[in-house]
């Protein structure tokens, strides 16, 4: 079965007492017992709970993996699967990475010591290098955010294999639609589901899928345990939004192409950061790891002073965090996404002052380029008379 079959069924016939064609969101915290010693499969809905499950069942179907879990945010996601280690352990990461996952090592896990090497993860032989006694992990963003910079996932799983290494994928920009982890090899893929999956900037969540029997049975019992749970009404929410996941990528990422294009001829931009464009140099690699380039695009402006006046101005696009909704966004990383990464360490892997990231949406691209050139053409004119 097709994948755009698969998200369209997300969730669909899981109520045959009713015949719902929609999972009913079971607003429920615990439920009856038949007799002793039985049990329907739902205790208690941090445990499981019948919507959030459907969903569950879901991503693992379109992964291709072993099991699911849904959480309350993509961190929590994230948290929860750095639970499976302990104090000493080391972790090698995408050093172009989300700055909540890096405040989230370095501010919490760094406590418990767990440590973390950031380097270019498209780079295989530095992260070799960083490989050491006490590593356990690979922890890889591909694209990166912002800078998209792609790893080879099937490279990078083998080297993690030959040291007896996790691989830990976080996929939220490219979602299963576009690229499949396990099937390069990587153990553990992660989402913020609050971005293509839900795409419609309206839910918080996360979602983890494993590949293996083992690793499912670890992940369940900290979920659990832990009780970072999806709610049944944001699981629902997550559910619908699963159903237009391959038509909204598919224009999302058809006007992202169009307008990456646009940007790299503009006066005011110095440089276009887009995997579909024909210079990016993980273009090949992509190509052969994923059915798609995505919607995400970052670029640098000629002066600092263009992002205010860029910001200030745009009317379609809206300058807000986040992404992958079906609304277009744009943010400034320095003061927003990676506030928390310090300035040296930013600038030093290149999220300069100059760096705009661009969550394409669904409008019409026309639309959304005459935007953007409206904003500039309000940069370009203080530009002249300053």
């Amino acid at each position: 079965m097709n994948i755009e079959t698969k998200l369209v069924q997300a969730g669909t016939k899981k109520d045959p007492a009713t015949g719902s064609i929609s999972t009913p969101i079971y607003q429920n915290a615990t439920f009856e017992h038949p007799e002793l010693g039985r049990s329907t499969g739902f205790d208690y809905s941090r445990t499981a709970n019948p919507t959030r499950k459907a969903l569950e069942e879901a991503i693992a179907i379109l992964e291709e993996g072993n099991a699911g879990f849904a959480f309350s945010s993509g961190m929590a996601a994230i948290t929860t699967v750095l639970f499976l280690f302990k104090s000493g352990d080391h972790i090698v990461i995408s050093d172009d990475l989300y700055g909540g996952t890096y405040r989230l090592l370095e501010e919490i896990f760094v406590n418990y010591g767990i440590s973390a090497t950031y380097v270019d993860t498209s780079c295989i032989s530095q992260v070799e290098e960083a490989i050491k006694e006490e590593t356990v992990a690979l922890f890889i963003e591909t694209p990166t955010n912002p800078l998209m910079k792609i790893t080879d996932l099937a490279a990078i799983s083998k080297l993690a294999k030959e040291n007896d290494l996790l691989t830990i994928v976080d996929n939220t920009f490219l979602t299963p639609f576009l690229q499949k982890p396990i099937q390069s090899g990587a153990d553990i893929v992660i989402h913020s589901a609050s971005k293509y999956i839900g795409g419609h900037n309206d839910v918080i969540g996360g979602l983890v899928v494993t590949a293996t029997e083992e690793l499912s049975a670890k992940v369940g019992r900290l979920q659990n345990s832990a009780g970072a749970i999806l709610g049944p009404q944001d699981s629902w929410l997550l559910l619908r939004g699963l159903k237009t996941l391959a038509i909204r990528m598919e224009r999302q990422q058809e006007n992202a192409q169009k307008i990456a294009e646009w940007l790299e001829k503009h006066e005011l931009v110095k440089s276009v950061y887009y995997p579909g464009l024909a210079n990016h140099p993980g273009r090949e690699i992509m190509e052969k790891q994923c059915s798609g380039f995505g919607a995400m695009i970052s670029f640098e402006v000629t002066e600092v002073s263009i992002v205010a006046d860029l910001l200030k101005n745009v009317n379609v696009i809206s300058f807000a965090e986040s992404l992958g909704g079906v609304e277009s966004l744009i943010t400034y990383p320095t003061t927003q996404t990676h506030a928390d990464i310090p300035k040296e360490y930013r600038e030093e892997k290149g999220v300069s002052d100059y760096l705009l990231r661009f969550s394409i949406g669904i409008e019409n691209v026309q639309d959304l380029i005459a935007d953007l050139n409206q904003a500039f053409q309000c940069s370009k004119q203080k530009i002249i008379h300053s």
